[in-house]
């Protein structure tokens, strides 16, 4: 579906038609600013493959957010959307940011799976939602950034709500002192 080609645009501004399929898991740093804010991605491709999904499952717990991708000329990744955010939604909570990436947008002679069949079910999942190419870059950039955003806004948001649920008065008791001890003399 092109999950490692969209990092590999994304991260090293390359795109290679012969890209191998990942064999369970690889990752990729970027900084970037948002906002004024600079920000370290950590993130990690995992192999869409049944045989790595016990491997590909535990990358889910600490995630900000969540890339679900699918090939917009091909109606059985699109079809697989719906098991991989059933399973998202069971290592995860609300608090972490979604998006559904229709890939592969650039030949749309091709093209099988509608954008607003895709946005219908982005919606359902509570999913921002784009359509990508890796091979001619158009809207990879934005993908990750719109990504990136709605991490940070849903952590901002999850720190004030934890900051509002504090008391806004806290209560001092004294300690008791021991007694002083009783020197003896020898």
């Amino acid at each position: 579906v092109g999950k490692s080609s969209l990092l590999l645009r994304y991260i090293d501004n390359d795109f290679s038609a012969t890209y191998i399929s990942t064999i369970g898991v690889d990752f990729k740093v970027k900084t970037i600013m948002v906002g004024g804010l600079r920000v370290k991605l950590q993130i990690w491709d995992t192999a869409g493959q049944d045989r790595f999904r016990t491997i590909t499952s535990t990358y889910y717990r600490g995630a900000h957010g969540i890339i679900i991708v699918y090939d917009v000329n091909d109606v059985r990744t699109f079809c697989n959307v719906e098991r991989w955010t059933q399973e998202a939604s069971m290592y995860t909570d609300d608090s972490i940011a979604r998006i559904l990436v229709g890939n592969k947008n650039d030949t749309p002679a091709l093209k099988t799976v509608a954008a607003r069949d895709a946005q219908r079910l982005a919606a359902k999942h509570s999913c921002l939602f784009i359509e990508t190419s890796a091979k001619s870059d158009e809207n990879v950039d934005q993908m990750f950034d719109m990504i990136t955003r709605e991490a940070l806004r849903l952590r901002l948001q999850l720190a004030s709500q934890q900051c509002n649920a504090m008391p806004n008065s806290i209560t001092l008791r004294p300690v008791a002192a021991a007694p002083p001890e009783k020197r003896r003399n020898c």
